[in-house]
């Protein structure tokens, strides 16, 4: 057996441009080789034919990557009229064309019933599992399965562009909405059909793909260690949580596993935790008592 690759323990947050015609994982895997990690870990896919904003958390950051799964996220979308196809997107097999005549009212009728919250079926093509295997590996063999409608929430929707028969939006949504059946469920409700014709995110809570980095700007970048310079620290991906400083005789506790009554006035749930002396010590969670427990906290504290 060959000997296993180390790599450098590289630790912090990667806001990568993924380009179109890669995959979620082989985005990652790239960027974890440029990095030369140890460990790396993605925080909810991105199809191949999307690009956009690819959240990578590395070494200590992907014991937290669970909490960026729930994020809200933000599109751009591109949803080509009057063409149906079997997968929703614009690798498929066209399967349905009408033509297009939608009036501008109709437009704004359609769009505007999809703000808000609703109930939306997955689509087939989708990394959704069914006794263990992804639904677009069925749904490649031609077979459909039942899928459950799931409570979701467009914050947003806007229009952008309509010209001839592209409609171009701008989307904010909750987690587990996705926007191939958004692009269906709008062509179908015009009477004409629709696909995602392209894809972009450009936003993954409060992180934007302005802040985002190319794959080959990593590459252009001389050593891995120099590259290691544009991940954000791993706190920067929990500010929307509140913060408490703690001195280290209280942080030295939490660090061996027990509680401490240092929260006074925060609403149970999970905090950011700090040393007053300085630097990021992990997560905890308030309890109702005002305690604060050990949730995650990482080593290099």
């Amino acid at each position: 057996m060959g000997k296993s690759r180390q790599g450098l323990p590289v630790d912090g947050i990667l806001l990568l441009d993924k380009p179109e015609g890669l995959s979620s994982n082989q985005a990652l895997q790239q960027a974890k080789r440029l990095l030369n990690a140890r460990k790396a870990g993605h925080t909810g896919s991105l199809d191949p034919v999307a690009t956009g904003l690819l959240l990578l958390c590395f070494g200590e950051t992907t014991k937290i990557s669970s909490l960026f799964l729930g994020a809200d996220k933000s599109y751009r979308v591109g949803i080509r009229l009057g063409t149906t196809t079997d997968t929703g997107d614009c690798t498929g097999e066209v399967v349905a064309e009408a033509p297009v005549q939608v009036s501008k009212s109709r437009l704004a009728e359609v769009l505007d019933s999809y703000r808000g919250q609703s109930l939306q079926v997955p689509p087939m093509y989708s990394a959704l599992k069914k006794d263990g295997r992804p639904l677009y590996k069925l749904a490649r063999k031609g077979i459909t399965v039942e899928r459950e409608p799931r409570p979701v929430t467009v914050y947003s929707l806007e229009q952008e562009e309509y010209s001839g028969t592209l409609l171009t939006l701008s989307v904010r949504c909750s987690r587990g909405f996705y926007i191939r059946t958004l692009a269906e469920d709008i062509g179908r409700d015009l009477g004409c059909g629709g696909h995602v014709e392209h894809l972009r995110r450009t936003g993954i809570g409060d992180f934007s793909i302005n802040q985002a980095v190319t794959l080959e700007h990593l590459e252009s970048i001389p050593t891995p260690r120099d590259r290691g310079t544009v991940l954000l620290p791993t706190d920067r991906g929990l500010a929307h949580l509140p913060e408490l400083s703690l001195p280290e005789s209280l942080a030295r506790y939490l660090k061996l596993g027990r509680s401490v009554r240092a929260a006074a006035g925060l609403d149970p749930g999970l905090v950011r935790l700090y040393v007053d002396s300085g630097g990021f010590l992990g997560l905890g969670e308030v309890t109702q008592d005002q305690r604060v427990q050990p949730k995650r906290l990482f080593g290099s504290c």
